[in-house]
């Protein structure tokens, strides 16, 4: 793994100098995490303060693609620090007008059954309880836009789908083996806040990620949360990048804008300063405490964009660096912490495979224990404010400290295929640090210079 230091073995490559410069007038930090609206009224569960999310593709992930088989794998992610396992859909999958030999796993027959491809209802309980004794809580997938064609409902409730002017049930998009659910219909809420129920009080599953959550009315999904959380605190995730769904319904939503950002800068069409640009238009526009969820891959961009070293190529490494220590919730998909570079095919049966890859390993491992125990990089108001420090090419590089109470990281990151300087001329949190990756130990001035590599970075943890 190119990035993370060669496996540690050009780490004296690298080298920091401090030293002083003649006196020059600094300019301020600017500060990150300040947002201009009031706090979310969602009470996020206290154990996602300092969480990392990682989703479960059961079909791919072994080559039984079951959840019994799963199981077996759950000390995987375990291992590597993960908090939340977010799994993909595992309601039946429609048969009418299926897409390919298996089907969308988005494409729900039965709302409140287990595929019998991956298994069955105690199988899904064992996995939660097991997950649960490991200390890591399990989210499902909710689908409550489309069914599949062949779904119950469409015979039992052919009102609560969407028509044509002629009165044929009509799919979204080019989604063609789904139909579009019409949420004008109350008695349709019921139903679907039921089912979400049935699957709390059951499975004692601990919240959803919810497909395409924008194009489901903002109050249906306001009053599921109310009603959710009576019968178990629940953690919520959007699909969506729609900042009302943070106020009352969702925990946390996608960074898809930064996402595509992230993309940009590594193919050499964007810098630093859109980046930039992003932070300080998410604190304009999100709710104080809501957490957003980056990446730099999933399912989705995975099957259909291509894998994070086909659309950041050496910068795939130092993009997940950074959506581990900037305010948000960082999410692992099946198979980056063992280097997959294939598109998972999403409609037939495409085996992940696990063997080498343990530098991954070792980097998501390192990226999630910081999170884990530095508040400085915790989610929503629980981790420190992002304090961007000024700089002489800051359209290539970016330099930033977050503290919280005595938790302090500086973060460097170099945005180029190019060696740069990064210098710190009067850094506000002089000190004795570590560097994360390497465990070196080392005095950072009141004025640096630190010497990076094409795509580099380095992120140092204040020494206590």
């Amino acid at each position: 793994m190119k990035h993370y230091r060669n496996s540690l073995s050009i780490v004296m490559s690298f080298i920091i100098v401090a030293f002083l410069w003649s006196a020059c007038k600094q300019q301020p930090t600017e500060i990150i995490g300040q947002s201009k609206l009031p706090d979310s009224e969602v009470s996020h569960p206290d154990w996602s303060s300092n969480a990392s999310i990682y989703e479960v593709n059961i079909r791919q992930y072994t080559p039984e693609g079951t959840i019994l088989a799963f199981v077996k794998h759950l000390p995987r992610p375990k291992d590597l620090g993960v908090d939340i396992l977010w799994l993909m859909p595992v309601n039946p999958i429609g048969e009418l007008n299926r897409k390919g030999t298996l089907g969308s796993y988005y494409s729900i027959k039965d709302y409140e059954a287990v595929n019998p491809e991956y298994g069955t209802l105690e199988d899904l309980k064992l996995l939660v309880d097991r997950a649960h004794e490991m200390d890591m809580k399990v989210i499902l997938d909710w689908v409550a836009n489309h069914t599949s064609w062949d779904n119950i409902l469409t015979v039992e409730h052919p009102e609560w789908y969407e028509k044509d002017t002629a009165g044929n049930l009509v799919s979204p998009y080019d989604w063609t083996d789904v139909l579009q659910l019409d949420y004008d219909q109350q008695e349709l809420w019921d139903y679907m806040i039921g089912a979400m129920k049935y699957w709390i009080t059951e499975a004692d599953v601990d919240g959803f990620r919810c497909d395409v959550a924008g194009m489901v009315p903002t109050e249906f999904w306001n009053r599921a949360r109310r009603e959710l959380d009576q019968v178990k605190p629940v953690f919520m995730l959007a699909e969506a990048e729609k900042p009302e769904l943070l106020v009352s319904a969702f925990d946390m939503d996608y960074g898809w804008e930064f996402h595509h950002i992230m993309n940009k800068v590594a193919q050499g069409t964007m810098n630093v300063v859109d980046m930039k640009n992003f932070f300080r238009k998410n604190d304009s526009i999100c709710p104080g405490n809501a957490y957003r969820m980056y990446f730099t891959s999933n399912h989705d961009e995975n099957s259909w964009q291509g894998t994070e070293f086909e659309r950041m190529g050496d910068a795939a490494p130092i993009m997940a660096v950074l959506s581990v220590t900037t305010p948000g919730m960082p999410l692992i998909y099946s198979g980056q912490e063992a280097g997959l570079d294939k598109r998972l095919r999403f409609f037939k049966k495409d085996t992940i495979k696990w063997d080498g890859g343990q530098e991954y390993s070792e980097f998501y491992r390192i990226l999630f224990s910081l999170k884990e125990r530095n508040r400085a990089v915790w989610n929503g108001n629980e981790g420190g404010l992002m304090e961007i420090i000024p700089l002489e090419n800051d359209s290539v590089v970016l330099a930033f400290y977050r503290q919280k109470d005595t938790d302090r990281i500086l973060a460097l990151f170099n945005f180029s295929k190019e060696k740069q300087e990064i210098k710190l001329r009067k850094f506000a949190w002089p000190g004795n640090y570590t560097d994360v990756f390497t465990g070196d130990e080392l005095t950072i001035r009141k004025r640096a210079l630190f010497k990076l590599e094409p795509w580099d970075y380095r992120i140092f943890e204040l020494k206590k």
